[in-house]
C-alpha cells in the first residue's frame, strides 16, 4: 500500500496527540492500531476511507479450533524437513 498510496498526512493538521501512541502508529501516513482484550481470540480489520465512503474487510476467529488445519498442516510437514525453515509462509 505505501508503494503505491500518495503522501497523506491523516488527522486534522491542528490536532494534538497528549499521549504518544494514542492515536495509533504512524507508518508512512497509515494510522496503525492494536487492541488486545480478554476474550478476543483473533479479529482483524482493515479500513480504507475516501470522502464520504469506507471500505471495510475483517475476519473474525472466534474459537482456537480455527488455527488447527494451519497447525496439522505445519506438524505434518515439519516431519518432511531435514533442514531449518524459518517462517510458516515458507512452508505454504
Amino acid at each position: 500500500m505505501a508503494e503505491v498510496r500518495e503522501s497523506k498526512q491523516q488527522g486534522a493538521a491542528e490536532e494534538e496527540e497528549t499521549m504518544q501512541g494514542a492515536r495509533g502508529a504512524d507508518y508512512e501516513g497509515m494510522r496503525i492500531h492494536s487492541v488486545r482484550l480478554p476474550g478476543l481470540i483473533a479479529h482483524q480489520q482493515v479500513q480504507f476511507g475516501a470522502e464520504g465512503q469506507g471500505l471495510t474487510i475483517r475476519h473474525d476467529s472466534y474459537d482456537r479450533i480455527s488455527f488447527m488445519s494451519g497447525v496439522a498442516f505445519s506438524i505434518r510437514k515439519t516431519a518432511e524437513l531435514d533442514t531449518l525453515v524459518y517462517g510458516l509462509e515458507n512452508l505454504i
